[in-house]
């Protein structure tokens, strides 16, 4: 299953290696990232294949949100369809 990867939060070292190593440690693979600055505000989107993923998409989710927690981000994922669904309204 794909699913979409944001993460928000104030600019600084290793916020992109910080969210890959929790995503290749538990064999969820990077299609596409884009990320940006946005004034003082580091913004990352991911497209990732959680088809190969260790535990369960809702483990996965909690993981990168207490990640994100300890670090002052905001990091979430959800299913594409649903992000897609989201942003055609």
């Amino acid at each position: 299953m794909r699913a979409i990867v944001t993460v928000i939060g104030k600019d600084r070292v290793g916020i992109i290696a910080s969210v890959c190593s929790l995503l290749a440690e538990n064999s969820v693979n990077i299609l596409d990232i884009s990320q940006t600055i946005l004034q003082d505000y580091f913004t990352m989107i991911m497209l990732v294949d959680t088809a190969a993923c260790k535990v369960s998409f809702v483990e996965l989710s909690k993981a990168l949100k207490a990640s994100g927690e300890e670090k002052a981000l905001s990091i979430l994922i959800q299913r594409e369809d649903i992000f897609e669904a989201m942003h055609r309204i």
